[in-house]
C-alpha cells in the first residue's frame, strides 16, 4: 500500500512577523485583508508554500512581495498547527520573524498590499492565531537580542549611540543607563566611527557610527549576554 496516497492532504502556509524601528518605537508591519475569511481584519503577511520552494525561500518571497527587500535578517520561529486555526481548510503555518531597516523598504509597495506599520502598544487584534505568533516573536527577539547584536539589523547604515540605545529601550520596554550602555557597546569593538556628526541630533551633534560588518559576521555567535548591562 502506498502510504503517500493514503495520507491526508494538509495546506502549509507561511506567516511573517516583520519588525522595524522608526527611531523611537519598535513597529510591526501588518496587512488589512481584502479577501475572505476575515476580510477587512488585520493579519500578518503570509501565503501558501509553493511546491518547488523550501520554507526559507517561501518566507523570503513573501517578505519581498510586501517590502521589496532581499537579504534581510530572517529566522524561523515555530509552527502553528491547531486543527481549527483556519476556518476554511486544515492549514499548518510556519511562522518566521524578520528585522528590517524601516527606511529601506518600499513604502508604496507595502501600501499597495494594504500594509501598514503599527507600534506594538497600538497593535490591533489579529486574525486566527496571529496574536500568539506576534507574542512569541517579540519574546524571541528580546531573548536573541540579549545574546547577539541583532539590533543593528533594524538601524540605518549610519547611526548614533543614543539612537542605538533608544532601539534597545524600545525592544525591552525600559530605560537603560546612558553611560553604562555606551561603555558596553563600545567595548564590543563592533562600531566604526565615521568621523561624521548627526546635525539633527539633540545631543550636541552626536558622532555617527557604522557597523563593522566583517566583525559582526565573524563574531556573531561569540557575544554571549550582549545586553547584560
Amino acid at each position: 500500500m502506498n502510504q503517500y496516497l493514503q495520507a491526508d492532504k494538509i495546506n502549509l502556509a507561511i506567516d511573517c512577523c516583520i519588525f522595524g524601528f522608526d527611531g523611537e518605537n519598535l513597529k510591526l508591519l501588518l496587512i488589512k485583508r481584502n479577501f475572505e475569511p476575515e476580510q477587512g481584519k488585520w493579519s500578518l503577511m503570509g501565503g501558501f508554500l509553493k511546491r518547488d520552494e523550501d520554507l526559507e525561500n517561501g518566507a523570503k518571497r513573501i517578505l519581498n512581495e510586501l517590502t521589496g527587500l532581499d537579504n534581510v535578517y530572517l529566522e524561523q520561529l515555530q509552527s502553528f498547527g491547531n486543527v481549527t486555526r483556519d476556518p476554511v481548510e486544515r492549514t499548518i503555518s510556519v511562522c518566521f520573524y524578520a528585522l528590517i531597516n524601516i527606511q529601506d523598504h518600499d513604502f508604496e509597495l507595502a501600501k499597495s498590499k494594504n500594509g501598514y506599520w503599527f507600534s506594538l502598544d497600538e497593535k490591533p487584534n489579529l486574525i486566527f492565531d496571529h496574536n500568539d505568533m506576534v507574542e512569541k516573536a517579540i519574546a524571541e527577539v528580546r531573548y536573541k537580542a540579549a545574546l547577539h547584536p541583532i539590533g543593528f539589523e533594524l538601524l540605518p547604515d549610519k547611526f548614533t549611540i543614543p539612537a542605538l540605545q533608544r532601539l534597545y529601550e524600545a525592544i525591552y520596554g525600559y530605560k537603560l543607563d546612558r553611560r553604562n550602555f555606551s561603555r558596553k557597546i563600545l567595548s564590543t569593538k563592533l562600531l566604526i566611527d565615521t568621523g561624521e556628526k548627526d546635525n539633527n541630533s539633540t545631543t550636541k551633534k552626536a558622532s555617527l557610527f557604522k557597523l563593522d560588518t566583517e566583525k559582526y559576521t565573524s563574531q556573531f555567535n561569540a557575544f554571549h549576554y550582549f545586553m547584560n548591562l
